[in-house]
């Protein structure tokens, strides 16, 4: 039995949860986020516990790992109306910035011309006027906000000898040593 997939997921109140066919619908004061779950997972909602089950059928290879994922991206969903989430990214090098323009992010990284960078629908960014230099992306749907600040953060990629570029806040960067040049004779 999965550890992951038999834990119930604890629905907090304020928190509607609907159970349509092979579709969950949870809304809360985050926002609304659907997921279409594959159709050999069970997904129960008890109301008066407020708890969400998923069952599996069988012990088949493949349902054993889509059970631990289904109550892993549920538990997600939940998080994600009720908390939301984040992530910090760092522009690191001199005259490296970001800046908002209207909905967009621009970011000026070093290239003959500044990238601009749309965010998805239910994620939103923010970028500190007083520090150019920290993009903050937040969101409901996990997935969502990590893909975007991969997108921000493929925009230019630390390297590995000066270290810039943009990281996660959170993020090592192994440098490397660049060329010693000695006195040869």
């Amino acid at each position: 039995m999965s550890r992951i997939g038999k834990q119930p997921v604890e629905v907090p109140a304020g928190v509607k949860v609907q159970v349509a066919g092979t579709t969950l619908k949870v809304e809360g004061p985050k926002g609304k986020l659907e997921l279409s779950y594959h159709p050999n997972m069970r997904v129960d909602f008890d109301d008066k516990a407020r708890k969400i089950q998923v069952a599996r059928p069988d012990d088949n290879r493949e349902n054993r790992a889509l059970h631990g994922l289904t109550r892993s991206l549920i538990n997600n969903m939940v998080q994600g109306v009720t908390k939301g989430f984040e992530k910090k990214l760092k522009v690191e090098g001199i005259g490296f910035a970001a800046r908002m323009d209207k909905t967009a992010v621009v970011l000026t990284v070093g290239f003959a011309n500044a990238i601009k960078l749309q965010p998805p629908a239910g994620v939103t960014v923010e970028v500190d006027p007083k520090d150019p230099t920290s993009i903050t992306v937040r969101g409901a749907d996990k997935q969502q906000v990590g893909q975007f600040a991969a997108e921000i953060r493929a925009a230019r990629k630390p390297e590995p000898y000066k270290g810039k570029g943009i990281r996660y806040i959170d993020e090592v960067v192994r440098r490397k040593e660049g060329k010693s040049f000695t006195s040869g004779g």
